[in-house]
């Protein structure tokens, strides 16, 4: 079961998934998350919130970026939050006011730990290539001393986190029902369209399996 805490109560409780499996479930399906920090420069704090890959080993989540990003050094001076969200359908009400989003969340909050030891790093930088490419990690080259040096990994417990789902057609209001106007789910999907060569790839290569399968 997921923590309850009071950043993690939602507001509309019928829409909160409490099963770690859930949590599991919505970032193991996404590749992108958006990190929340508070950078405070010269006592000049502000918010920022940056794109950025990541990737799961149990119950750990790993983030990397460049040495020089302030953003993942704002990171590991203190609390920040992390979120994925999956855009699942449009909701079209009868009433503007009904309108919504059918969507997959997460949100973790939590202190990361600068990873400093080599084999962890490595760890998170495997798990983070092969969140967006499985099987990807086995066929290129790996980080040489210099990249790691520029690398910055970030390790964040899952201890804190909330899963928030909303599935299903409107919820209008009983008496708008007999209004003449169309209601229903758009849905949405993401898929993945045939992979484009690298126009520089010196060799005849086929496209590897690992990447195809996903097409």
């Amino acid at each position: 079961m997921l923590s309850t805490t009071e950043r993690t109560t939602q507001r509309k409780s019928n829409r909160a998934l409490t099963g770690r499996e859930d949590l599991y479930a919505v970032l193991d399906a996404g590749m992108i998350c958006h990190l929340g920090v508070i950078h405070d420069a010269s006592g000049d704090a502000f918010p920022m919130v940056v794109p950025t890959g990541y990737g799961r080993i149990g119950d750990t989540l790993y983030l990397h970026g460049s040495s020089a990003a302030r953003s993942l050094r704002a990171g590991g001076e203190g609390q920040i939050c992390v979120t994925v969200t999956h855009l699942d359908g449009v909701v079209l009400a009868r009433s503007a006011f009904h309108h919504s989003l059918n969507y997959r969340s997460a949100m973790i909050y939590g202190t990361p730990r600068l990873v400093t030891d080599e084999a962890e790093r490595m760890e998170g930088l495997r798990a983070l290539t092969e969140n967006l490419a499985p099987g990807q990690w086995d066929t290129v080259r790996k980080p040489n001393r210099k990249e790691m040096a520029a690398t910055i990994v970030l390790a964040l417990s899952l201890e804190e986190a909330s899963v928030k789902v909303r599935t299903g057609p409107p919820e209008d209001d009983a008496a708008d029902h007999a209004l003449p106007v169309w209601a229903g789910v758009l849905p949405v999907r993401q898929v993945f369209d045939a992979p484009v060569t690298d126009p520089a790839l010196r060799h005849d290569l086929p496209v590897p399996d690992h990447i195809t399968h996903r097409i």
